[in-house]
């Protein structure tokens, strides 16, 4: 078996065999969604690693299969459920698509995942590299995987060139992927690829010294590694800037579930202003007492957003009426305790700012400056 292409060198069942002998003796072999046949685990564990550290992931996997041992018991869970277990890890709609994809699964499938990779495409948020992944570990399908990690691998042993941002490109790099299959021991080659690229061929400074398949690697041999993988299309980054509006009445805070798509879809979040004078025009002739907390930025994948945190405390003696009254303009949202509210589906920066509540606590400690300022 080889793979050719213009301009690029010929790879012999040499690289496969040497990337399968690397994993053996030098991969990772302890992480806890290896050594099991469980589509859920490894499906879990492919999702929750898409844009996500290994070292972050590790956690939130172990409390998830806590929570949710099984699909028919993630299922059967509500979005708040899932979101709330899912809060801190971002990309939120993985978290969504999880929950759709588990329905999927029981209600078409009878809670046992599809056996092909072909079949698992068809499932709410499974691509077509999660599905190789899935197909390969639990199925022993031969099958390309081609995620981040693997791409850099692949783009680097190659000389590939082409742009990634081009379909036609991509689709290319796939079929140089399926060519590469060794035609025995899919699962520690596809272990091994996904290993190679997280440790030793790192985006900024690949250890080439320690690779199986330098020899191999057109990228090590033209010193031209940060070349590769080409992408042009380049994601446009923006600003935001609000103030946000934190309403506490009698020990419980006012929170507004965010609509199904955009920023922190489908949580629970705090009420937002475009400036500090709409704010004041809007909460003009309140009763209680303003506390302005200091701005962060919060940074997003596309995004750096600006939020100016205003604690507001309505008195505790405040009728109900006149406390509806107030978040008449909020139809989506309702009084949580803080228990309540750290229980449910919410954006880090609104977690840490609750927990900042507690004694002891960051806000706790620090000097609060009276009124509203400008954002």
């Amino acid at each position: 078996m080889s793979v050719r292409k213009e301009g690029l060198p010929v790879l012999t069942d040499a690289f496969s065999t040497r990337i399968v002998e690397w994993q053996q003796r030098h991969g990772r072999h302890g992480l806890p969604w290896q050594h099991t046949r469980d589509p859920y685990r490894v499906w879990l564990s492919e999702i929750m690693l898409q844009q996500t550290q290994v070292t972050t992931v590790l956690t939130y996997y172990e409390r998830f299969l806590q929570r949710f041992p099984d699909v028919t018991a993630l299922a059967a869970a509500s979005q708040d459920e899932v979101l709330a277990l899912w809060s801190g890890l971002g990309y939120y709609s993985r978290a969504r698509n999880l929950h759709r994809c588990a329905q999927a699964v029981v209600s078409q499938h009878g809670g046992q995942f599809p056996r092909s990779s072909e079949q698992l495409q068809g499932l709410p948020g499974i691509g077509r590299s999660t599905a190789a992944a899935v197909a390969a570990f639990c199925f022993g399908e031969r099958v390309a995987i081609l995620d981040g990690n693997v791409k850099r691998v692949l783009t680097r042993v190659l000389g590939f060139a082409g742009d990634l941002a081009q379909a036609v490109q991509e689709r290319a790099l796939w079929g140089q992927a399926t060519a590469l299959l060794p035609d025995r021991g899919i699962e520690p080659y596809t272990q091994g690829l996904m290993d190679l690229g997280a440790t030793l061929c790192s985006v900024r400074a690949p250890q080439c010294l320690l690779c199986p398949v330098r020899d191999l690697c057109v990228a090590a041999a033209t010193q031209t590694q940060t070349k590769f993988p080409v992408k042009t299309r380049k994601l446009k980054r923006s600003k935001r800037e609000h103030l946000w509006l934190w309403l506490c009445w009698r020990d419980r805070v006012w929170l507004v579930q965010r609509p199904d798509q955009g920023v922190w879809a489908g949580l629970w979040s705090l009420p937002e202003f475009e400036t500090a004078p709409g704010f004041e025009q809007h909460s003009a002739g309140w009763p209680g007492q303003a506390d302005r907390l200091p701005p962060f930025t919060h940074v997003l994948t596309h995004l750096d957003w600006t939020l100016h945190p205003v604690r507001w405390t309505l008195p505790a003696d405040l009728e109900e009426a006149q406390a509806a009254a107030l978040v008449s303009a909020w139809p989506t949202g309702r009084w949580f305790t803080q228990a309540e509210a750290l229980a449910a589906g919410l954006p880090a920066p609104l977690r840490k700012l609750l927990l900042s509540r507690r004694p002891g606590g960051a806000l706790s400690r620090a000097r609060r400056a009276r009124g509203v300022g400008s954002v």
